[in-house]
């Protein structure tokens, strides 16, 4: 059932000059910091909304908004990025996007009110969502073809550090020095991966014929690549269904509290650092098959979740599995984009991106209402329901792209 991504679509003409496929490894790495200050940047008001709210007299509520504006500034500059940016040095775009995050930073560290601060995390989201769009197409530059599976396991690793420590560290900061240091804090780092960038990046000329106006939902005409970003799409809406109300879960059923729920997240976090590490191995011996496995697994673990959620040791390791899972899942979707649509990785980057800010929002907004209607119980087999399309999706996109390979 499986193909192979040895035997995948192998690029004909790239649009992207390579470098004669030299490794940039530092590159990688400072791609890696950015990852890790962006998504700390991201996440950050999580753990401080209250003093948020406080000091700008608003609503919870209206400070929560920041993670949701980011996101969505993230998902329109995705889907327009790659033709507005035309021919520009992709060098040049990553400094920019890093320099955007320093910026924003200071904006929101410093706002007077609530307005400049919103201001603020909309620019954090262009800086997500430009970046993110540029990640697979930067990484097929940087190293050999061989290599783009573990180049992303690398920079998604970032990401994976982050979700680990952005939110205690930021609770503790703005414990300590206030919730404006926490974020001027993530400002030299900004500034560190700049500079690393600077200097360790080739140049990325872009030929004029791979900037045609043309919007990345042409991809969509492409059955293979159609049913692989709807499989994506399901998976992100799956995760988020059920990970958004875990905490809830946690307390109402497992019976956790205070700092039991910050270890069980931490763990979560460790675990899916870990999993970006090893995923990379599977890939290489099974492409699809792990595709396929990784939702699989999570359902299983949702429904083990409703039957034996009540006990705290089996709830730890089937948690501790879903962050090994479904963090080093993503690294498995961008390489899929790297290797299926190497002329197009910025379009099927940018669509990707796309896809997961809408999908998390999606499964995020649908698990509250089955959570609020009939409890968790409805909302994790919502859960396992998309998780299970998308392993069907995934078959399918295997499928079609075994049958138009040569």
């Amino acid at each position: 059932m499986s193909v192979e991504l040895s035997n995948s679509n192998e690029p004909a003409n790239n649009v992207l000059e390579q470098p004669n496929q030299i490794s940039y490894w530092g590159g990688v790495f400072a791609m890696t910091m950015c990852a890790f200050a962006l998504v700390a940047s991201e996440f950050m008001p999580l753990s401080l909304l209250t003093p948020i709210a406080v000091d700008f007299s608003v609503t919870e509520g209206l400070a929560g908004q920041a993670i949701s504006i980011a996101g969505a500034f993230a998902l329109i500059t995705s889907l327009l990025i790659s033709s507005a940016v035309g021919s520009i040095n992709r060098k040049t775009i990553l400094l920019g996007m890093t320099a955007l995050m320093a910026i924003s930073g200071a904006i929101i560290g410093l706002a007077p009110n609530y307005k400049i601060y919103m201001v603020g995390r909309a620019l954090i989201g262009i800086s997500i969502g430009g970046f993110w769009t540029m990640s697979a197409a930067t990484a097929i530059r940087l190293v050999p073809k061989e290599k783009v599976t573990k180049a992303l396991a690398i920079v998604n690793g970032g990401n994976a550090l982050a979700t680990v420590v952005a939110a205690p560290i930021g609770s503790y900061l703005g414990e300590v020095v206030g919730w404006r240091v926490a974020f001027l804090c993530l400002i030299p780092i900004a500034v560190i991966a700049f500079v690393w960038q600077l200097f360790s990046l080739p140049n990325m000329q872009v030929e004029q014929t791979a900037t045609k106006s043309k919007t990345a939902f042409y991809l969509f005409k492409q059955p293979a690549i159609a049913f692989g970003l709807f499989g994506a799409s399901f998976f992100f809406m799956g995760q988020f269904t059920l990970f958004t109300y875990l905490r809830p879960f946690l307390e109402t059923v497992t019976h956790v509290h205070g700092h039991q729920i910050s270890y069980i997240l931490l763990l979560i976090g460790i675990m899916g650092f870990l999993g970006t590490i090893v995923i990379g191995s599977f890939l290489n011996r099974g492409f699809y098959k792990t595709l396929v496995s990784l939702p699989l697994i999570m359902a299983a673990i949702a429904v083990m979740l409703i039957l034996y959620g009540n006990s705290l040791c089996i709830s730890i390791v089937l948690l501790a599995i879903w962050g090994l899972v479904a963090t080093a899942a993503p690294v498995g979707w961008w390489t899929w984009v790297a290797h299926t649509m190497p002329e197009d990785a910025e379009a099927g980057g940018g669509m990707l991106v796309a896809i997961a800010q809408f999908a998390i929002g999606l499964g995020s907004f649908l698990g509250g209402i089955m959570y609020d209607f009939n409890g968790f119980e409805s909302t994790f087999l919502l859960s396992v329901a998309m998780l299970m399309i998308a392993a069907f999706m995934t078959i399918k996109t295997a499928l079609l792209t075994k049958r138009h390979q040569p």
